[in-house]
Formats: structure tokens, C-alpha cells, sequence
């Protein structure tokens, strides 16, 4: 038999659900016959003294007891993790590239080449998520949540990422990005030739292709979903390329709405592309990039972070530092 007492992060959520990541090789007919067959028992913290059955549908409250009548091999069994060593990728979580972390958050700047979640179920490749949650394991206490991205950046991409700690954060979070005012994120790049305006706002419908092959995972259409990006020029550079003198330009930029690639397609989509976009640009350009400024990834940076700190009941502004390749990069130019 197993006791388990509810907090925090595992109340609020019905007794199946709590069931299925407690035992999460289990499956959903086995958890309703373990509560049918009376091996799951709770006491409500306020006003009883024994256990008793509760339906499926049951809302766990804090302090809420829960007995599991299993025998130590079986609970073991079904609540059986991935194994770590089955993890080909052995980098691990670098305390360095923490930029903020109380109780609730954890803000970390994440490296380039590095998936924040695993992309594809057959990977053996490390991601930041797994990284992150295994460096919190031994400060959280609960049973079912892990530690959750608030919001995501591509692979090839560096910079500022929101890491909950708590659930209840995580959903205030999730929520306040869907509306610009609450939560601003603010990018940096360096694109291919002058910008036609000093300072603009791009408002151009953006497609994302299921299952896309031979062609771009996501265009710019009328057809799908509107996508607003405002951007300002830093700083511009003179560049010879190849035979011809060509100006490489610095901009920030700053999103109200977070489709999929929104700033690299509207970036190519006015000819500007970042520089190193494999995607949605030409590689030959990149080419050149990489022999005489040995950057080897698109020059995009999630710079800048500006939300409300709901456990700290105040707003907070936070700067991720661009990483060494970046660096080196725009000190070279």
C-alpha cells in the first residue's frame, strides 16, 4: 500500500487524471478497475477521519489523502519513468545559462541546437525541458506536475525562456501570452540588406502546412491566421560580399502574436532574411557567413522579456545576454 498527500501543485485536478500520471504506464481501463475494485481510497482533509471511494470525477483538494492499494512491485511497474540512460545525448543543465529563478519561476537562456521539447517521440536526443526538469526534480515536491515551458523558441534560435515551477503560475502565464500588453517579447536579429523603413510594423496572415515536404512549413497567406510583428533598425553594416559591397543590418523586434516562424517569414517576406535562415532563404548567402564570420545558425535571439510576476504581484523586465557565437559575430562585423 501507498499514501500520498495532495499539495499544491497536484490539487484541483480530477482523482483519473492525478491516477494516470501517478502510474503512467496504466492504463485508463486499468485506473477505473483499481477504483472499481476499492484499491484507491482517499480521506478529505477537513472533515474525515477515514478513507473512502471517491468517483473518478473527484476534484483533489489540498492536504487530501490518497491510499493506492498496490503491492510495492506492481505500483513500481506502473509508475516506471523513462529511463535516463536510454538518453543518447548526455549534455545536462548549465547553471550559467540561468537568467532568473525564484520558488515559481525558473528563466533560463537557452542555447542554440538544442530542442526545448522532445520534437519526435523516437528521438534519443536531449531536450531543454527533460534538462530543466531534472535539475528542479529534487526541489519540487509533487506527485504528478513537472516544471512547464510558458512559451517555446525554434531550435536553431538562442535566448529567454519561461520555466514554471508551479501550476497554478503556469496557467496565469499561458493565458496573459495570448494578449500583448500583459506579456511583450522582444527579438533580436541581424538580416540580410537595409530595411526599406528605419521602423515598421509587418501585418501579414501567416499559413502553417501540416506534414509539409517539399515546401516551407509556413507561408505568408491570406487564407489562415493574422500574425503582427513590429521591428526597428539598430545599427547597419557595410559588408563585402563576394564581388559586391552589401549592408547587413541589426534589428529588434518586438511580437504581438506568436505563430509558428512569424519572425522569419515576415523577415523574408520584405527581403530581409535573417542571416543563416536555411529555411526560408538562400544557402549560398550563408555559405559566405559561415567561412569568414563561422556563425552556423540563424542570427535570431530571444532578447528581451516583460511579463506580470504573479507570485511576486509585480511586473518584471528581463534580459537574456546574446550567446558567444552571436557575440562574436556582431563584434566581427
Amino acid at each position: 500500500m501507498k499514501l500520498f498527500k495532495i499539495e499544491e501543485n497536484d490539487a484541483n485536478q480530477r482523482l483519473d487524471k492525478f491516477l494516470r500520471k501517478l502510474l503512467p504506464r496504466a492504463t485508463r481501463s486499468l485506473i477505473y478497475k483499481f477504483n472499481r475494485k476499492d484499491k484507491i481510497k482517499i480521506k478529505f482533509f477537513e472533515s474525515e477521519w477515514k478513507f473512502k471511494k471517491r468517483d473518478n470525477e473527484y476534484k483533489l483538494q489540498i492536504w487530501d489523502e490518497v491510499k493506492v492499494f498496490l503491492s510495492d512491485k506492481e505500483f513500481d511497474e506502473l509508475n516506471k519513468k523513462e529511463d535516463k540512460n536510454e538518453i543518447l545525448d548526455k549534455w545536462t543543465f548549465n547553471k550559467k545559462d540561468i537568467v532568473y529563478e525564484d520558488g515559481d519561476l525558473l528563466v533560463v537562456n537557452k542555447n542554440p541546437w538544442i530542442n526545448v521539447h522532445p520534437w519526435d517521440h523516437k528521438t534519443k536526443e536531449s531536450n531543454l525541458i527533460a534538462q530543466v526538469q531534472d535539475y528542479l526534480w529534487d526541489k519540487l515536491n509533487s506527485l504528478t506536475f513537472k516544471p512547464s515551458l510558458v512559451h517555446r523558441i525554434d531550435r536553431n534560435t538562442s535566448g529567454i525562456l519561461l520555466v514554471a515551477k508551479k501550476k497554478w503560475i503556469l496557467t496565469k502565464l499561458v493565458s496573459d501570452l495570448k494578449d500583448h500588453e500583459k506579456f511583450k517579447k522582444t527579438y533580436y536579429a541581424v538580416v540580410f540588406w537595409k530595411l526599406s523603413r528605419r521602423k515598421w510594423t509587418i501585418k501579414k496572415k501567416l499559413l502553417r502546412i501540416e506534414n509539409a515536404k517539399d515546401r516551407n512549413k509556413v507561408e505568408v497567406s491570406e487564407k489562415w491566421k493574422s500574425a503582427i510583428t513590429h521591428y526597428h533598425t539598430i545599427k547597419e553594416h557595410i559588408v563585402r560580399l563576394k564581388d559586391s559591397v552589401q549592408v547587413i543590418t541589426e534589428v529588434e523586434l518586438e511580437i504581438e502574436t506568436g505563430r509558428m516562424h512569424q519572425i522569419r517569414v515576415h523577415l523574408a517576406s520584405i527581403w530581409n532574411p535573417i542571416i543563416w535562415d536555411n529555411t526560408y532563404w538562400n544557402k549560398k548567402l550563408n555559405s559566405f557567413i559561415e567561412r569568414h564570420f563561422w556563425l552556423k545558425r540563424q542570427a535570431l535571439h530571444a532578447w528581451k522579456i516583460e511579463f506580470f510576476h504573479y507570485g511576486r504581484d509585480k511586473k518584471i523586465e528581463l534580459i537574456a545576454k546574446f550567446k558567444k557565437d552571436l557575440k562574436d559575430f556582431v563584434d566581427k562585423l
